[in-house]
């Protein structure tokens, strides 16, 4: 019985925590639609205080923070919110807007080789969407086998038939794409430098020689962190440490 009113108890919680949600988000965007675009960022930053993320709540808040200038959270948060909605025109399109205020033009290395000519496809899709791409395909495979078992003329077995091959190898396919593709995604770790100037160094020391400078919005890759250095790595391949309070890391 106690057990019985503690989860009534949390299901109540999560509903008016996910209420409380929904009005934070409608204030915020009827304050954005007034200009008000602080008061915007206040209620969905509050949003996400509460741990209640969506790509729509990072696209409106880049999108406020856009209308303030603030490049550096603008690039930061249109990519968290292209992270869970992948593929999204309206977020890639704003994201382009806000990586031209980034002041550093860094032109990235041409990867050869065919794992990136794989990735430059199969990338474009999440690897969850690719999953459902699987699974999509085993409800074929199901009902063309149902469909041959039942079929009475050849010639629908046989249509059934290579069906049913045809989704088997969409499987395959669709399988070995969302595991390729979660690789390769976990593989890197990015994240947006939020200095609004900062000299990377040659190592992980504060005397250490400056490797180049960037600015507040450019998006780097974590490779190594060192007490309280990150190694970063740039689309041209520059490597260079900075103090882990200067950046914020997307994932």
């Amino acid at each position: 019985m106690v057990n019985y009113k503690m989860k009534n108890l949390v299901y109540i919680l999560l509903f008016l925590t996910q209420v409380v949600g929904a009005q934070s988000f409608d204030k915020g965007n009827a304050l954005f639609r007034k200009g008000d675009y602080k008061g915007a960022v206040k209620e969905y930053e509050g949003i996400l205080a509460k741990k209640q993320e969506s790509a729509e709540v990072y696209f409106n808040l880049g999108n406020a923070y856009y209308k303030l200038n603030n490049v550096a959270p603008a690039v930061y948060n249109y990519e968290k919110a292209l992270q869970l909605n992948p593929g999204n025109k309206d977020i890639a399109v704003n994201l382009a807007f806000a990586q031209k205020m980034v002041l550093d033009d860094i032109k990235a290395v041409p990867k050869v080789g065919f794992s990136n000519a794989l990735y430059k496809v199969a990338g474009n899709y999440h690897y969850n969407t690719w999953a459902w791409v699987a699974v999509s395909f085993s409800v074929l495979v199901l009902l063309f086998f149902t469909g041959y078992y039942f079929a009475g003329r050849t010639v629908l077995k046989r249509i059934f038939f290579v069906g049913m091959f045809v989704a088997i190898f969409g499987i395959v396919v669709s399988s070995v794409a969302a595991t390729f593709v979660k690789s390769e995604q976990s593989a890197e770790n990015p994240a947006i430098i939020f200095a609004e100037v900062i000299s990377v160094k040659a190592e992980p020391a504060a005397d250490a020689a400056d490797a180049f400078v960037l600015h507040a919005g450019t998006k780097v890759n974590v490779m190594e962190t060192l007490e309280n250095w990150k190694k970063i790595k740039l689309p041209d391949d520059s490597v260079g440490w900075v103090d882990k309070s200067v950046l914020k890391e997307i994932k």
